[in-house]
């Protein structure tokens, strides 16, 4: 049975009507219209879903929406400020880290996730900790290289 759940999005109260039971990622796509967040495998296993809660990357598939009444949701949507894109955000479109672009916003939430931890991460740590994220065109390395480039602008702007 549907019910009306309080989810904090974004920095935004927002409500949707939906069991608890229902995955994130749909309620975010169909009830709160925030598509960024792409389905991907629908198993955890792609990263298309990722989005941040409480600042840690999360696959949106498998979390129940009821899970996260209370906690900070971070999509896509909600990097930007003022009118200027989260440094991750440029450097993908900098280093040309997509072709197809369907993987890039749980890339980016992934990456952020990472660079919260580790603010300078090597070429290596960085492979490793997005292995869990399938970029279908197979732009790797320019990933790599679009983490590496945010990392230096988040480190030289003092973030």
């Amino acid at each position: 049975m549907a019910a009306t759940i309080e989810l904090q999005v974004n920095g935004k109260k927002l409500r949707a009507s939906a069991d608890p039971p229902r995955s994130l990622l749909s309620v975010l796509r169909d009830d709160l219209d925030l598509t960024g967040t792409k389905y991907g495998c629908g198993e955890g296993q792609c990263g298309a879903c990722t989005v941040l809660i409480d600042g840690f990357p999360q696959r949106s598939c498998q979390t129940q929406a009821g899970d996260v009444v209370g906690k900070q949701i971070t999509t896509i949507e909600g990097l930007e400020r003022d009118d200027k894109l989260h440094p991750l955000q440029q450097a993908f479109l900098d280093v040309g880290a997509m072709q197809c672009a369907f993987c890039t916003s749980g890339m980016i939430m992934s990456s952020v996730g990472l660079l919260r931890r580790n603010p300078s991460p090597t070429p290596a740590e960085i492979s490793r900790f997005m292995e869990g994220n399938i970029c279908r065109c197979g732009t790797y390395p320019r990933i790599v290289a679009a983490i590496g480039k945010a990392a230096k602008v988040l480190k030289e702007a003092g973030k």
